[in-house]
């Protein structure tokens, strides 16, 4: 005999598991017919909303991701290294740069993450339960104990539950055992010294529902639940996506490069017997001038930008870092319900095997339906709601039937069954995909076919609906679905969307290459598609597919762009084979027959208004089911990603040329080309000005085809306009010391102008691969910016503030000169550039593309599941061979 708790103590799993359902529902003070809204309110009140805090923006969090940067750690170093060899005003410098990119960084970071935050708390999950008598859908965060739920196939266990009634009900139970195979669930009490996941009687919340379905009361609500408890604690560590792996790739060459020069130039000066600490200052301010200091600053102010114009859009990306995967889809897998239709499904007609209207198969088919009967409905099928919504629903219902037995809908048999008492007569009513029921009807009339093909001819869904006699069942079982006669069929309409057909030439003009993958009939997904002008490569079903090996499968996958009829582990496999081929696949899903797709895509985008697991398996969720919202946010990423990648070329060519030609003159001149605090000056007037690269105007054609970083092209583009940078720096070396006679000050002061104007005019020309200017124009606010650093450098040239920092004014021969290497350098990097872009091999990002996949993966492995009781399921990894798919460019 199992001991009964007191009312107010909290009720163990081991307890509850052991007890018969009566005791645990007289426990909790509720019955099998639930609570009332009165009784509902109170216990909200004093057990507290079901939820788990876990998302939460920490000021400390995002300072910490500031501070874990390679750039931000070598200047902190350097910084150190200044003051303690005594030069305070380069460490006072160099703490500016820092305090600059970390307080913008954290600024707009910890933005954006409260922006995310407040998105996050409009996606809502749903619980069905029944209250007042009647089944409702309510929040998750209002269930309280003793509240009696319905649990349906791809819902999330919202509470630990003891099972009332099951029907074939299974449960993932991964994010407990770590096995993937669904747990068997049956009412039945278990042993008190049962382990947990032995308990077969309960149900535990941030499980979902794989199979079947029941009836359960909540005992355990919010961090009561048992994961819960474990949630409460965990961490929120995020693995490394796409973007970041590329950022840190990026850090660790230019670490390796600074660390070579300062070496190199260290060793020269003192070969030079040229003293110990002011070499060293110098070569310290020339590893720092290689490295663009606030591109952590610039990314996290580009982030905050696109989060904030994907908020006005409508799109959730669960992390700012994954809004540029977002940009980096070129391949889009979408189901077609809701994004290439209206998704309002909507009964028109219940017809026989000839054609003609039949109410009696329409009352069959509300028989078998997934709702209520006793409750008047409340079906959570798509299908089945617009069963029930008819007008004549209840009344042909009516109160002659019961059902007895029923068996839920699975992705294996597409169909749903109900054994039924109906005016004393025993049936098995048998509801579905009209290729199953059709299989399973040995005598279909000859018309039958017929109807059905001119129905999806008309692209209309259609369900078929058969029956047998059962008078000997008592229950039903799958095998039980056979010799069956057909009744006819239910007719649903779906229209295509208004707006689809500009969404889609939306995303042809984002080279995104859109395939449909649907449980559908082939015919209605052909016109579907047809009736909005989609292009279509070719069309196969799940039933062909099944039939092909590995490699032919990865063919079928390429050439066809229509996959009907097609599973859900289907789904996963055409993802994986698109993505072998290098391709970036973005997978559009609401169902829990998608959530093994949004796993297995680069990138999962799902909707606010989808099956839970769907939702949580998800990258980006958009807030409403529309294919222009999806277009917008990938503009959005690839406008992000082509600003990081300017300031990233802007800052790599001239920095490398300045740090080239610094290492050169330090060789033949009897003093320092510059003082350290003059370099390190000249680069926080140019990177000041590289604030605004966010706000840069971005060239259509950057935003055609996706792109993504290729540390072994930066290499190149550094090596190859660098150069031409240190070419000019060397004729104004020539110029200064062989026609103005310059020495040590005015040669300083020259370089460090000629440096800061030539960094400057040069973004207009880097910033595109067009003629600057005439075929593209800069942002109004990048403009002003560098106007405005090349003002405020020639004004520290000739006031008594240059005199303190080691400056003297020009001769007017010098400004002279000065425009004309000016106008001669933005030539050549103009003629340069249309060699540099004309070779397809080098165009970034395209064509050739390679994926380093790992992370991919660990993204995966490290998802979670049920945001808003904040819950978490943690996804196995693929398998290992994934991991070598591809390789990075740059690896070798």
């Amino acid at each position: 005999m199992v001991p009964v708790p007191a009312i107010r103590e909290p009720l163990t799993a081991h307890a509850v598991s052991a007890a018969g359902v009566e005791a645990v529902l007289d426990w909790l003070d509720s019955s099998a017919d639930g609570l009332s809204s009165a009784e509902a309110v109170e216990r909200l009140e004093s057990h507290g909303p079901n939820a788990i805090h876990i998302h939460r923006v920490s000021a400390l969090a995002v300072l910490a991701r500031q501070l874990k940067n390679a750039v931000l750690i070598l200047l902190a170093v350097t910084a150190v290294l200044s003051y303690a060899l005594g030069d305070h005003s380069q460490a006072l410098i160099i703490g500016t740069i820092l305090a600059a990119s970390i307080g913008l960084g954290f600024f707009n970071e910890y933005r954006a993450e409260q922006a995310a935050a407040a998105l996050h708390s409009r996606i809502r999950h749903t619980a069905i339960v029944r209250r007042d008598g009647s089944f409702a859908d309510i929040d998750v965060r209002d269930v309280v104990p003793g509240d009696v739920i319905r649990l349906s196939l791809g819902q999330a266990v919202p509470a630990d539950v003891r099972l009332i009634e099951t029907a074939a009900l299974e449960c993932d139970e991964s994010i407990l055992s770590g096995e993937s195979t669904g747990s068997e669930k049956s009412p039945e009490p278990v042993p008190a010294d049962a382990a947990l996941t032995d308990m077969t009687d309960l149900a535990f919340m941030g499980t979902v529902v794989s199979a079947g379905e029941g009836l359960a009361v909540a005992y355990a609500t919010g961090d009561r639940a048992e994961f819960g408890r474990i949630a409460a604690g965990l961490g929120e560590r995020q693995p490394e996506t796409d973007f970041q792996a590329g950022l840190r790739r990026f850090s660790y060459l230019l670490l390796r490069v600074a660390v070579a020069l300062t070496v190199l130039i260290l060793v020269t000066n003192l070969m030079l017997h040229r003293p110990l600490i002011n070499s060293a200052l110098f070569a310290l301010a020339i590893a720092v001038s290689i490295t663009p200091q606030l591109l952590p600053a610039v990314v996290s102010t580009s982030l905050a930008t696109g989060s904030r114009q994907l908020a006005k859009a409508k799109v959730l990306v669960k992390r700012l870092v994954c809004i540029e995967d977002f940009g980096d889809i070129d391949i889009l897998i979408t189901d077609k319900t809701g994004t290439l239709t209206e998704g309002r499904i909507s009964l028109v007609d219940a017809v026989n095997p000839s054609g003609e209207h039949a109410d009696s198969v329409l009352r069959l088919a509300l028989l078998a339906s997934d709702g209520d009967l006793a409750a008047g409905g409340a079906a959570t099928n798509a299908l089945d709601v617009a069963l029930w919504d008819h007008a004549d629903a209840r009344h042909l219902v009516g109160d002659d039937a019961t059902r007895l037995a029923f068996l839920p809908f699975d992705h294996t048999r597409r169909a749903t069954s109900a054994l039924v008492d109906d005016r004393g007569k025993r049936l098995l009513v048998v509801k579905g995909a009209p290729e199953q029921v059709l299989a399973r009807c040995p005598d279909t009339p000859q018309d039958a076919r017929q109807t059905l093909s001119a129905l999806f001819a008309a692209g209309r869904r259609v369900i078929a609906v058969a029956v047998k006699p059962a008078p000997q069942l008592a229950t039903i079982t799958p095998d039980d679905e056979a010799e069956l006669t057909l009744t006819g069929f239910c007719v649903f309409a779906d229209e295509p969307k208004s707006a689809a057909r500009q969404s889609l030439a939306r995303l042809a003009d984002l080279a995104i290459e859109v395939k449909i993958a649907t449980g559908d009939n082939p015919q209605v997904a052909e016109k579907v598609c047809a009736d909005l002008g989609l292009a279509s490569k070719g069309t196969i079903t799940g039933a062909q597919l099944e039939l092909l090996g590995d490699e032919e499968f990865a063919d079928a996958a390429q050439h066809n762009s229509i996959f009907a009829r097609i599973s859900p582990e289907q789904k996963a496999r055409l993802v994986t084979a698109a993505r072998r081929t290098g391709r970036s696949v973005g997978f559009l899903g609401d169902g829990v027959n998608d959530a093994l797709a949004l796993h297995a895509a680069d990138v999962g985008i799902s909707v606010d208004t989808a099956a839970d697991v769907a939702k949580d398996a998800a990258d980006v969720v958009l807030l409403e089911k529309d294919l222009g919202v999806l277009a917008t946010g990938v503009a959005t990423g690839r406008r992000i990603f082509a600003n990081t990648i300017k300031y990233v070329f802007m800052g790599t060519s001239s920095n490398f040329g300045n740090t080239f030609s610094a290492a050169a003159a330090s060789a033949f001149l009897p003093f320092l080309p510059m003082l350290a605090s003059q370099i390190l000056l000249c680069n926080l007037l140019y990177d000041a000005s590289q604030l605004a690269i966010p706000t840069d105007r971005v060239d259509e054609e950057q935003c055609d085809a996706p792109s993504h970083w290729n540390v072994a092209f930066i290499r190149r583009f550094m090596l190859t306009f660098g150069p031409i940078n240190s070419m000019f720096d060397f004729l104004t070396f020539g110029f200064m010391l062989g026609i103005l006679h310059a020495g040590e000050v005015t040669f300083h002061t020259g370089w460090f102008l000629e440096n800061l104007l030539t960094q400057t005019f040069i973004v207009f020309a880097i910033r595109t691969r067009r003629v600057p200017f005439m075929r593209s124009r800069p942002g109004a606010l990048l403009t002003a910016t560098l106007l405005s650093v090349d003002v405020i450098g020639f004004v520290l040239t000739v006031t008594p503030l240059g005199r303190k920092l080691g400056f003297v004014p020009l001769p007017w021969q010098f400004y002279v000169a000065l425009a004309v290497f000016i106008v001669l350098y933005l030539l050549l990097v103009e003629v340069t550039k249309k060699a540099f872009y004309s070779e397809p091999m080098r165009v970034f990002g395209q064509p050739y593309r390679t994926r380093d996949l790992s992370h991919v993966i660990a993204r995966r492995a490290a998802r979670f599941v049920h945001s808003d009781t904040n819950t978490r399921r943690r996804v196995p990894p693929g398998p290992a061979s994934a991991r070598k798919r591809a390789e990075d460019i740059d690896a070798g």
